[in-house]
């Protein structure tokens, strides 16, 4: 509680003096503020957050040879004495290190009793102290999950990615694997392989969390790199919540919207992000005339039920005075219930459609209404089905980047593809699998050997902004306290009535 939440055992808030006039207090003197959730610090400009872990701070002078700090931008100072428990409280309260020098401004003081400063020691003490599942002296291992209701022609298309770069990263290190090591000041990295295990859940999803218990226990793995899944993601992110597992950008278009949960990091909301940039467009636009309905259809055991159910549509309408009906379509043709539905839309109404290709592919040729939405996710962006009639007055929801604008940046990823012979069946889940891959690439090489878990994830929050590939994103970004890396998205509409050119009707809307 004091180290994370900046709260005393009492219930109080933790209190912090920079000096007599400048305090901070509770989630502001948290230590995990500056000193992050692992406690391997981080780095902002010039100034550097030490690590305090114990491996830090009581490192025997002497021993800097056998186990330099491996981290980049090191607040580690290895020529000081190491601490024991009284300088370290020392430090605490009065802003002293172990060789009497003051410490710095940013660095509180804190008036902790015995007993609290006791418990705070020992915690900083067990911090990345215990061995990590997944991580081997030679090896690295990973899983990636797979739903039962994923497609199987995405499900080859990313496994094909993950092989592939796994197999690629294994043969740039086949020449050995070197232990660390430091010699005159130079330090030479880690080398281990990658493990990939592949995860495939089965059944009913409450049952999933205990195939997945069962698996990890099996399978300890440090961290989870993309997978797949379709209508529900959630047992999937609460497994990994619960077992303190990174899970790395998924594909699924119905991610878990939590951002105080720690593990979970992914591209963007999925259809709640779409049903907020629908509500946004539809608040924005003059409707001055009398209020129309807001009429959305969607299949009852699919992902647009939690889309057209989002507090976003609730929040819109009722600021507008604008009433909201649903139908939800239970029937197996597509045609039928979807038939019944649109004929109950009168032509003043907003029509909002949550509907799969193949509902998209069977409306009728005349729309119901003239002011009409529809998913791009589900619907499968600009390759939308959209009978002609329909095209010229439908709206897209597109979280992504235009494809003109993202034209530069797939590049890269479907050059890489063409080069190793991955056939390309769904641009979208193999470059998000490519880009998931490469992130996590990067951030390991920037951990060296301090391979611990929370370390990752700050380690992704600290460095994602800083990259130029980002696949269907015009930008990520993460911090603490976000766990969607794209935050956007436009409304589009077709430019013609056939083919798979559009044009934004938005700019970039951050809802």
């Amino acid at each position: 509680m004091i180290y994370r939440q900046g709260m005393m055992p009492s219930g109080a808030a933790l209190t912090g003096e920079r000096d007599r006039d400048t305090q901070v207090t509770g989630a502001e003197a948290a230590c995990a503020k500056c000193h992050r959730r692992s406690g391997l610090g981080s780095s902002e400009g010039q100034i550097i957050i030490p690590p305090i872990t114990s491996q830090y701070l009581h490192r025997t002078r002497g021993r800097e040879s056998a186990r330099p700090d491996l981290r980049a931008a090191s607040g580690f100072i290895p020529s000081r004495k190491p601490y024991d428990a009284a300088s370290l409280a020392r430090a605490i309260r009065d802003g002293v290190d172990v060789s009497g020098r003051k410490l710095s401004y940013l660095m509180p003081r804190y008036k902790l009793g015995d007993a609290d400063m006791a418990m705070l020691i020992a915690y900083l003490d067990d911090l990345a102290r215990d061995p990590v599942p997944g991580v081997s002296d030679h090896t690295l291992h990973f899983a990636t999950i797979i739903t039962p209701d994923s497609d199987p022609a995405k499900r080859q298309a990313m496994l094909d990615v993950l092989n592939q770069f796994f197999t690629d990263k294994n043969e740039f290190i086949r020449g050995g694997i070197r232990p660390m090591q430091a010699a005159g000041g130079v330090q030479f990295r880690v080398s281990r392989r990658w493990q990939l295990h592949v995860w495939e859940l089965t059944g009913p999803s409450n049952s999933w969390g205990g195939q997945l218990d069962r698996r990890i226990a099996s399978e300890p793995v440090f961290a989870v790199i993309s997978g797949l899944g379709s209508r529900t993601w959630a047992p999937v992110h609460e497994f990994c919540e619960r077992n303190r597992v990174p899970c790395l950008f998924p594909n699924t278009d119905m991610p878990v919207v939590a951002e105080t949960d720690f593990y979970d990091v992914y591209f963007n909301k999925g259809v709640m992000l779409e049903a907020a940039l629908i509500a946004n467009d539809i608040r924005q636009r003059d409707r001055a005339a009398a209020k129309p309905r807001i009429v959305q259809i969607f299949r009852f055991d699919d992902i647009g039920a939690a889309a057209a159910a989002a507090s976003a549509f609730a929040a819109s309408a009722q600021r507008d005075g604008m009433e909201t009906i649903s139908f939800a379509l239970r029937e197996a043709h597509p045609d039928s219930g979807l038939a019944q539905s649109l004929r109950q839309v009168r032509p003043s109404d907003i029509v909002v459609l949550w509907l799969r290709e193949a509902d998209i592919a069977a409306l009728p040729q005349i729309p119901a209404a003239a002011d009409v939405y529809v998913s791009g996710l589900m619907a499968n962006l600009e390759e939308a089905p959209l009978p002609p009639t329909w095209r010229i007055s439908a709206r897209i929801s597109y979280p992504f980047d235009l494809p003109d604008a993202r034209k530069f940046r797939m590049n890269y990823p479907l050059a890489w593809m063409k080069i190793r012979h991955i056939a390309s069946v769904d641009e979208r889940v193999q470059s998000n699998t490519y880009l998931a891959c490469g992130i996590l690439a990067e951030q390991l090489t920037s951990m060296q050997d301090d391979f611990v878990r929370d370390y990752l994830i700050e380690r992704i929050e600290d460095m994602l902004s800083h990259r130029v590939l980002s696949g269907f994103y015009p930008r990520l970004g993460l911090g603490p306290g976000q766990r969607f890396a794209s935050k956007g998205g436009y409304i589009v509409h077709f430019r013609e009535s056939s083919g798979t050119q559009i044009a934004a009707d938005t700019d970039w809307i951050v809802p």
